[in-house]
């Protein structure tokens, strides 16, 4: 029989799902999140609708000696607080006990990215192997890396791409994001052409085999239909090693910061890579404003008087 704090806690997640609309990721850390504090309260004894701050305190200083860095402690926060709102907005809690609970303090780390140079080498090297070798498994990842470095787009949506953007005659795409949201994101020459390139071979490929044209453009044999960002993930590391690339420095996720960065150099608004990259916080575009403070430092140096004055008396 499921009890109390399980049943609110699917509540939370229904509630979650169908009001908020929240991604399927989302709702698996949530649920990972909160069940590993509930069941911390219920060995203490303690109901999710009875416990006090000190419990949670003692959750969090449990949860940090285990060596859990600040930003998962803040994460499993964020889902308390998420899941005591919703208590409190139903009236199973007459309080909300997160409400004085303070945030970990944490680092706030660079993103990594990626040079120029190594970005191009990546993609003259998937481009080369297609040309030399156009089978299928060369022209996806002659693909999928153009579009991903073109629109910066997050991983899981690249890979779940429907396979109608083929027939779209246009330079966008209409990506869904998080919580099912539409934004429209640039195509670059190259990477329309990569995509056509590999979607030519891959409908020529089907009709051959006479199967069924799959909904998605990556198609896979996995549970998804699509193909698994793990193996994207994979296949990049062998590229990047045969491009001459740092393997351990190289993701999906190190291309989107690297689309994020190379453009903020080069002169792009904040609020533009924050609707480029599907950000719904501009806080957490903030991550970039290094590059800003770099180009703006660079600015200065180069093109105000007194700094070219000085140069000179150099």
């Amino acid at each position: 029989m499921m009890d109390l704090s399980s049943a609110h806690l699917e509540s939370f997640l229904e509630m979650m799902s169908v009001e908020r609309g929240a991604a399927v990721n989302t709702l698996s850390s949530y649920q990972r999140d909160l069940e590993d504090i509930l069941s911390f309260l219920k060995v203490r004894g303690v109901k999710a609708t009875e416990a006090e701050p000190d419990d949670f305190r003692a959750y969090f200083a449990d949860f940090a000696a285990q060596g859990f860095k600040a930003s998962s402690q803040a994460r499993r926060l964020s889902a308390l607080r998420q899941f005591y709102k919703f208590l409190y907005a139903e009236g199973i809690r007459t309080d909300d006990p997160t409400g004085v609970l303070d945030a970990p303090k944490k680092g706030r780390p660079l993103p990594k990215t990626m040079s120029v140079d190594d970005v191009t080498r990546l993609i003259t090297q998937a481009e080369a192997e297609a040309v030399a070798e156009p089978r299928l498994e060369r022209l996806r990842m002659a693909a999928l890396i153009e579009l991903l470095y073109a629109t910066g787009m997050r991983v899981s949506e690249l890979v779940s791409l429907p396979a109608s953007v083929l027939a779209r005659d246009g330079r966008f795409l209409i990506v869904r994001g998080k919580g099912n949201k539409e934004r429209m994101v640039p195509l670059s020459r190259s990477a329309i052409a990569a995509m056509q390139r590999y979607g030519a071979r891959m409908q020529a490929e089907t009709a051959a085999k006479g199967g069924e044209d799959s909904p998605w453009l990556f198609p896979s044999s996995s549970e998804s239909g699509y193909l698994p960002r793990q193996v994207f993930a994979r296949d990049l590391k062998g590229l990047a090693g045969r491009a001459g690339v740092r393997v351990a420095s190289i993701s999906p996720h190190v291309l989107r910061h690297a689309f994020a960065s190379h453009l903020l150099a080069n002169g792009a608004d904040l609020r533009a890579v924050q609707e480029l990259l599907g950000h719904s916080d501009i806080s957490t575009t903030q991550i970039y404003t290094h590059v800003l403070e770099e180009r703006l430092h660079d600015l200065v140096q180069n093109h105000h008087p007194l700094a070219k004055q000085a140069k000179k008396q150099d």
